[in-house]
């Protein structure tokens, strides 16, 4: 099929969807009739299931070149900028972004049509389910179905490590088709909810006392009509349809336990807000963000504990982190520890004035409770063990908290482009001898976890109200793709 020239973004958005439904469903047709009959596609058949193609041409000769404070929609190179499209009716509203202002500010031509990128067959299936039917096994598929081949799911646009080949195509996006696909469905194996109750607004936390508190906020809201619904893992929604006394007990009973990192998601007019329970450790957070980021959430905020390392700390202390001192490892290669994570201001000063105006304390009364300071992120839960090799490096870095996940965060924020901050709360001092005890701990659990929670719902509220400018030109590369 050939490429059509679109007249305006919302048209080829149009043709995009029409193109995927009818690759998709040519592709579910011949699994279903597979399963019932044993007969496989042949060549021709086989050609349908093709992702759609965007193909955006830039030519700057024909107009005079943009210029844009805006961190994203803009060329960085005249010429054609292309990726395959998944999903497009649910990404229409992130497309339409990102296209209309290189249409209408750089005049930017469309165009729209069949790739050469094949679509797997169980992105093709919604829950898998269809795929116990009778006597057909993965292997069977696999001979005569696209299938899921990870030498094609990488993130070598996102890591700057693709080839540019004179005369060919730039990357329109940080991700592909398949690369979408992939995290998609690890979305939802991960946090037990489909990948399209996630909200453009993310709160990761690392204890699952904060998903008791958003919960009972998130109900709150939707009493009170100011959210429409709550999303909690297995599939149970709450809305004002069947809201009751006994909505906090159906949230609570659902099978959270059963996922590794159980997401609930707060759906709000206007972008909600999604609150994911990563556990502990860097590895599960670079897990969860790596999908996360598919999606183009606007921000994503850790709030999390931290060990106080001041001796002037006290449980129950914020921590809010302008630097981290990236120990966790995990990211090394990717990013090295030597590359600087930038605080954002944006988001740095929408954490601070949240916390003033939810503790209601200012200057310094605020500044007692909330300190600005390095974060050292550890891969070592007993780090404390190695107190003499550590002591020096905390020293050198003048950190003030020491956790397990805020620097992976940061950095995953920073390479994959999605803005991000941190906000801990300090649950114990190690160097201090200050431990959580078990009558403590509750102690403060209760105390702390909704204040903390509400700082950093009313931070996404006020960076939600700054529009677009949280989307910082820091976190585009000189060669970037055009769209966030």
């Amino acid at each position: 099929m050939s490429f059509e020239t679109a007249a305006t973004p919302e048209a080829a958005i149009d043709r995009l969807e029409s193109l995927y439904g009818a690759a998709r469903e040519a592709l579910r047709h011949d699994l279903h009739r597979f399963f019932e009959t044993g007969r496989a596609p042949d060549a021709e058949e086989r050609a349908r299931y093709r992702y759609p193609l965007l193909r955006v041409m830039y030519e700057p000769a024909k107009m005079s070149r943009a210029r844009t404070q805006r961190g994203y929609a803009k060329f960085a190179v005249p010429g054609v900028h292309q990726t395959t499209i998944t999903q497009p009716a649910e990404f229409r509203s992130y497309l339409l972004d990102q296209l209309t202002p290189l249409v209408e500010e750089f005049g930017a031509r469309i165009e729209t049509g069949i790739s050469g990128q094949e679509i797997p067959y169980p992105y093709a299936l919604e829950g898998g389910d269809e795929l116990g039917r009778g006597e057909v096994t993965a292997s069977e598929l696999a001979r005569h179905f696209p299938t899921p081949l990870l030498s094609l799911v990488g993130d070598e646009i996102a890591d700057g490590t693709f080839d540019l080949v004179e005369g060919e195509p730039r990357p329109l996006s940080l991700f592909d088709a398949v690369r979408t696909d992939y995290s998609l469905r690890r979305l939802v194996h991960y946090t037990g909810t489909d990948w399209r109750a996630f909200q453009p607004w993310i709160l990761l936390t690392n204890y699952h006392r904060y998903v008791d508190q958003f919960v009972r906020l998130g109900l709150a809201e939707i009493e009170a009509g100011t959210a429409k619904a709550l999303i909690t893992p297995g599939g149970i929604r709450i809305d004002a349809d069947n809201f009751d006394v006994a909505a906090v007990e159906r949230v609570m009973a659902a099978p959270w336990h059963r996922f590794q990192m159980p997401a609930y998601h707060l759906v709000r007019p206007g972008g909600g807000v999604t609150l994911v329970n990563i556990g502990v450790g860097p590895s599960n957070a670079k897990t969860i963000t790596d999908h996360l980021a598919v999606l183009r959430p606007h921000c994503w905020l850790m709030v999390g504990h931290c060990g106080g390392l001041r001796l002037t700390q006290i449980i129950g202390d914020y921590v809010l982190a302008h630097a981290y001192l990236r120990q966790d490892g995990i990211l090394d290669e990717l990013v090295p520890p030597d590359i600087p994570i930038p605080a954002l201001a944006e988001v740095q000063v929408a954490l601070q004035q949240a916390a003033a105006e939810v503790t209601g304390e200012q200057g310094d009364q605020l500044k007692r409770r909330l300190r600005t300071g390095t974060v050292v992120t550890q891969d070592d839960r007993n780090w404390e063990l190695r107190w003499a090799k550590e002591r020096r490096r905390i020293n050198l870095s003048r950190a003030i908290a020491v956790d397990m996940e805020s620097g992976t965060v940061a950095a995953q924020g920073y390479r994959l482009r999605v803005p991000y901050g941190t906000l801990l709360c300090v649950s114990d001092k190690p160097l201090h001898g200050e431990i959580k005890l078990p009558g403590a701990a509750n102690a403060f659990y209760e105390r702390a976890v909704s204040e903390h929670l509400k700082i950093g719902l009313a931070a996404l509220d006020k960076l939600r109200q700054a529009g677009a400018s949280i989307h910082s030109r820091k976190l585009r590369s000189f060669d970037e793709p055009a769209f966030r």
